[in-house]
Order: C-alpha cells, then sequence, then structure tokens
C-alpha cells in the first residue's frame, strides 16, 4: 500500500506551528507495511485544499488528512471535501447529539458555531472522537480510502489508533516495515558510506541511508517485509552488517545519545570524571550530568573561560599561555591534568577553543578547538577543526570530547 498524509493549517505553512503529526503517522503506517509516499502541507484555503485532494487521491491507497475540521470560518477541510465530491453538507444527527451530551456534561453552552463540526459530505461517514468536539470523516474516491482527523494530536492519535488503524492494517495483508537508526560521530557522511559499501544500495532491503544532524551520521535502516518476524530477522542480519563495516564508529542505536552511553560505560567501570572548559563554558559537563544518576561518575566542573582564571583556579602557567595562547594543546593539557588533580576522578577532559563568530587568527580560524585528556597513563591532546556557527562548534565540541572519553573506555582508536 502507498499512503499520502496531508496536513492542514496556515500555522504549520507558516512554521508558527512545527507538524508533529505527520512524523507520528508515518511511524503508525510503516508499522503495518505501509509505505509513506509523501507529505504536503497546505494552508486554510479551500482551493488548496481541494487541489491537494484532487492531486494526491488517484496516487495512492490511503489518504490521511489531519486539520481543518473546527467550528470556525478558517476550518475549510470537510467543505474542501465535499466540493471534491460534488456533494453537499448535510448534517449528522448521531454526532449532533453526541456534541450537545459533550457540552451538557461540562456543563457549558454549545454555540451555534459548533454544529458545522456534526456536518458532513453526503455519503461520507463520521468517525467518532472520544477527545473533542470534532469527529473524523471517511470517504472514499476510486480506489484510494480518505481519512479526515482532526489537527489536535490528542485527538488525532486516539482517533488513529481505535479506527483507522485496524482498517489501514486490514488492506496490508499483515506486511510490515520495520525501521533502526544507528549512529556514529567523529567521521563524515561520505567516509562512512564508503566503508558501507553495497549495503547502501538503493535496490537493497532492507534499506540502509545515511543523514546527518547536530554533528552526527546516522544510518537508516528499513525493512519491508511480508511478516513482522521476517522484518526482525532482517533487521537484525543488517545491523550486524552495518557493524561489521563500522564497528566501534556505531556509538547506539535510535533513541540512545552518546551522553547516555558515556553514562552506562563510567558506571560500568567505576570511574570518575572531571571538566575543564573554556568556549564551551559548561556544556560538557551539563551533557555529563543531564544523565539521571550522574553523581556516580561525575565529580566536578570547572569553568575557566579567561586566561586568568586558567591560572587562577586551574594553575596553567603563564609562559605556557604566552608562548601557545590559550586554544593550544599544551595548555588543555595543563588544563586536564589539573582539572585530575583538583577533583580526584580518574579521567578529566579539557576544552578550548575559538567558537567564533569572533577570534579567529589564520593560525587558528574559528572553528579550531584543542581537546586535552588526562587518565591514569598521562595526558592525550588533539586539535581539530569543526565546522559550522557557534552553537555548532561548541556542540560538536562537546561530542568529540565525549567521544575521546568513550574510545579510551573501549581501548579502540580514535576516529580522528
Amino acid at each position: 500500500m502507498k499512503s499520502v498524509i496531508l496536513s492542514i493549517g496556515d500555522e504549520l505553512v507558516l512554521g508558527q506551528t512545527v507538524d508533529t503529526n505527520s512524523a507520528w503517522l508515518s511511524q503508525q503506517l510503516a508499522s503495518v507495511g505501509c509505505d509513506i509516499f509523501a507529505h504536503q502541507t497546505v494552508s486554510d484555503d479551500q482551493a488548496m485544499i481541494e487541489l491537494a485532494i484532487r492531486e494526491n487521491a488517484p496516487r495512492c491507497d490511503c489518504l490521511l488528512i489531519s486539520g481543518g475540521l473546527g467550528p470556525t470560518e478558517d476550518d475549510l477541510t470537510r467543505q474542501g471535501l465535499a466540493a471534491v465530491l460534488n456533494v453537499s453538507l448535510e448534517l449528522d444527527p448521531g454526532w449532533l447529539a453526541q456534541m450537545e451530551a459533550m457540552f451538557a456534561a461540562r456543563k457549558r453552552t454549545m454555540v451555534p458555531a459548533n454544529r458545522i463540526q456534526a456536518m458532513l459530505p453526503k455519503g461520507t461517514t463520521a468517525i467518532h472522537n472520544t477527545c473533542g468536539t470534532a469527529c473524523g470523516i471517511r470517504a472514499r474516491i476510486g480506489s484510494c480510502d480518505i481519512y479526515i482527523m482532526p489537527g489536535v494530536p490528542k485527538e488525532m492519535k486516539a482517533m488513529f489508533t481505535r479506527d483507522i488503524l485496524p482498517h489501514i492494517a486490514g488492506r496490508g495483508n499483515g506486511a510490515v516495515i520495520l525501521s533502526r537508526t544507528l549512529h556514529t560521530f567523529g567521521m563524515g557522511e561520505s567516509n562512512v558510506g564508503q566503508m558501507l559499501g553495497d549495503l547502501m544500495n538503493r535496490q537493497r532491503n532492507p534499506s540502509v541511508g545515511t543523514t546527518v544532524a547536530n554533528g552526527m551520521v546516522s544510518l537508516r535502516i528499513n525493512a519491508r517485509f511480508k511478516t513482522i518476524d521476517e522484518a526482525r530477522r532482517q533487521i537484525e542480519l543488517t545491523d550486524a552488517a552495518c557493524r561489521q563495516c563500522l564497528g566501534h564508529l556505531i556509538f547506539g542505536a535510535d533513541d540512545i545519545t552518546l551522553p547516555q552511553v558515556i553514562a552506562q560505560l563510567l558506571a560500568t567501570s567505576g570511574k570518575t570524571i572531571a571538566t575543564a572548559e573554556s568556549c564551551t563554558g559548561g556544556m560538557l559537563a551539563g551533557m555529563l550530568t543531564d544523565i539521571p544518576g550522574s553523581s556516580r561518575y561525575f565529580l566536578e566542573g570547572f569553568v575557566t573561560y579567561t586566561n586568568q582564571s586558567k591560572t587562577r583556579i586551574l594553575g596553567v602557567r603563564p609562559e605556557t599561555l604566552q608562548q601557545h595562547g590559550a586554544v593550544s594543546e599544551p595548555v588543555v593539557a595543563e588544563m586536564a591534568q589539573a582539572a585530575r588533580r583538583l577533583s580526584g576522578a580518574d579521567f578529566a577532559l579539557a576544552i578550548s577553543g575559538v567558537a567564533g563568530p569572533d577570534g579567529g587568527t589564520p593560525e587558528k580560524p574559528v572553528g579550531t578547538v584543542c581537546f586535552g585528556f588526562a587518565h591514569t597513563g598521562g595526558v592525550l591532546t588533539r586539535t581539530i577543526s569543526h565546522w559550522g556557527d557557534r552553537a555548532m562548534v561548541r556542540d560538536r565540541a562537546c561530542k568529540t570530547a565525549l567521544t575521546i572519553l568513550r574510545c579510551h573506555l573501549l581501548n579502540v582508536p580514535l576516529p580522528f
């Protein structure tokens, strides 16, 4: 089955509200083997709604529409569907009675404007709403089933789960699409793609694709099979094949974050960590302590933003700063060693860099970040150039520091 998801609302088109409905519906459709052909968003304009329905119905088996079922003049989805079907709107007495009962139960008066929510295009069927006053609408154009739901996420989800998904699943003959996402950090997308080789063949099932977000390259595995058991088996085989290609570069799957992985590794090993930060201003300590139970492994964080504070708090030698500059490996080495000594932690991470937008030089342009990692065997330093604006540089710097710690805990080589 192929489906299209249509979202309606001026607030969506103008970017005032993020369309979370489409993402959620896509996940639900995939769970019953329904391919999502397209997402489309249109404004509260009847002509645009009509055009979207006319264009999408012939090219899919299932058209899901959310939004535009309210009682105000800009709620025009039912009118748009009626125009496409070339029928009039008719009152549904059963839904009108249920609406009136809802208002009475809440000791509220139903204003005349709400009656429009009981008006359906002739020949269509109401889908009951257990969470609100806007009933859904079920219709059919050719071989395409059309389901219209309220735009309010709570109402939409309840209606879809209870009354719509079973119909779609029945047409799918038990087919399923399962997905998994594997996350990497420290290597570019093109390099990751090259390492994956034939696994990224577009004709492959399960398919493997890469996406980039927040400095991470993630692998999206989609398995489309007739049974859930076969989909699960195949997704596990592809997961293993991806890990065979990328090894320790993969740090987690699905909702697992890099700080969560670090937290688990530190907790398991019984080791502790301290931080010393300059350009990131405490962000690294924040990532480490965002995880519940972080008091087991995080001992102390030092934010030494100026040269004076680096000397006064951490004891970085003035001659080191003068000779090499604050953004240098000798300085972060001293920062890390001092943080480890002062806190008594097993490990200490230090960061100093040029986050921008100003402060860069030809020798140390914006994005240059130095890292120091102190451990029982000494201190490791790295200098890495990060691309992006100030927020991106700071975020990637923290993730780079966490990756240095992760690789040490796993005793594997750094990817950079």
